[in-house]
């Protein structure tokens, strides 16, 4: 006796909704860096696909070819879809992670590397304290919502099996792409320049007392001066990163249409 629980058909709409919700999800930096589990990710990948196949039911195809090879394929191009997308997201961590190496480097802490198990190397301590702050934005705002959301709403606005590179989306990811250098300079830019102040206060004290020594007295000083700014940007810098976070769903409704 056979008995079918699942139709195949329905089985297979899964697989590509499984395929777009796992590209969207491994994509988030903030819980599925190197540090969490495997089974810990296909677990959670695999409960928000289940969760969300009965409404994305109906944007999907309603006859999948069963050939292995087309089947691969079009699992293989919705996985792509949502890493491209999830790429939009990690952008503006790496902004983050950009000017805290630049401060890092120009107050002193050249040296001062830390492991980050996200990504299983050594990164400027600076660097990694403004990666945890927006983590903590991040989560704050419920910024993890965006993607379960967007992951509806791609399907409505591009069904499994139609995308297309040759568009407006290349361009569009390399204009976000330069956007976020200049966020990283926008997030150094206080400590740069009283920095740079600083070093000309340094440099005149040496031309007036040249028994100073200047190079000793930097060091203690561009690292406290450092801090104090870095705690009076707290403010600034929490503005511009939930601005970046509000409108990353937006950027990626961008990116679906440009697709």
């Amino acid at each position: 006796m056979d008995l079918q629980l699942i139709p195949i058909d329905q089985f297979q709409s899964f697989l590509v909704c499984l395929a777009r919700v796992a590209g969207f999800i491994g994509a988030i930096p903030v819980y599925f860096g190197n540090q969490t589990p495997a089974r810990v990710k296909v677990g959670a990948v695999f409960t928000i696909a289940l969760l969300l196949f009965p409404i994305l039911a109906p944007a999907l195809p309603k006859a999948i070819d069963f050939n292995p090879i087309s089947l691969l394929l079009l699992t293989i191009s919705e996985t792509l879809l949502g890493l491209l997308l999830g790429l939009m997201s990690r952008l503006v961590f790496t902004a983050v992670e950009f000017g805290g190496t630049i401060i890092g480097y120009q107050m002193g802490f050249a040296a001062a590397n830390v492991f980050d198990p996200q990504h299983e190397s050594q990164v400027a301590l600076i660097s990694q304290f403004q990666n945890v702050f927006a983590i903590l934005i991040f989560l704050a705002i419920d910024g993890h919502h965006i993607f379960i959301k967007t992951a509806a709403r791609s399907y409505q606005l591009l069904p499994p099996g139609n995308l297309n590179l040759s568009g407006e989306a290349i361009p569009y990811l390399m204009e976000l792409t330069s956007r976020m250098l200049a966020l990283g300079v926008q997030f150094s830019a206080p400590v740069l320049a009283v920095l740079l102040l600083s070093g000309l206060i340094l440099g005149v004290l040496a031309r007036v007392f040249p028994q100073l020594n200047v190079f000793m007295l930097s060091f203690p000083l561009n690292i406290g001066i450092s801090f104090v700014v870095m705690a009076l940007t707290l403010d600034m810098i929490t503005s511009l990163l939930r601005r970046e976070f509000d409108s990353l769903g937006e950027r990626i409704l961008t990116m679906l249409q440009y697709l």
